[in-house]
């Protein structure tokens, strides 16, 4: 692997403390040989609420911000985290709009691609969807933490 690129990328998603945590750098190696990067500059849509994303984004550098209707914004993205892996696992329009915060940089991995990668290796799609079940119910636990915090 003489590619500095690519080895600055693996060494980020690796270390990344939220995210696809289960993933070994062996999937990480994979999942990074067929994903397309992809870049946005600062204020650029990654995902737009109502539209379908056919797969999902995984940040490798800058902070993505995530607007859900009629809330604040949320904490923001990292790299390391996914978007549009709602609409990935239930293949609907996106529920929510992420935004480039500052020009940032993504892996792009579509539906086909990825089922081709779990045929091939099972086990990775295993840690893959037991990864996003953990940031999913992550993300629901500091929702209702957020709503139940009384105002001051």
């Amino acid at each position: 692997m003489s590619n500095p690129m690519l080895q600055q990328d693996l060494a980020i998603l690796s270390a990344a403390k939220s995210g696809l945590l289960y993933l070994t750098a062996n999937d990480w190696t994979l999942i990074a040989d067929k994903a397309t990067r992809m870049h946005f500059r600062a204020g650029e849509h990654i995902t737009r609420e109502g539209k379908r994303t056919h797969g999902i984004f995984i940040l490798l550098s800058g902070s993505a911000s995530v607007h859900i209707p009629g809330r604040e914004i949320l904490p923001a993205l990292q790299p390391g985290q996914v978007c549009g892996e709602i609409s990935f696992l239930d293949e609907q329009p996106a529920s929510v709009s992420v935004v480039a915060k500052q020009a940032l940089d993504v892996y792009y991995l579509d539906r086909a691609t990825l089922q081709s990668l779990f045929e091939l290796f099972p086990h990775l799609g295993s840690r893959f969807y037991h990864s996003l079940a953990l940031n999913l119910s992550s993300r629901v636990r500091d929702m209702i933490g957020s709503m139940s915090t009384p105002k001051k």
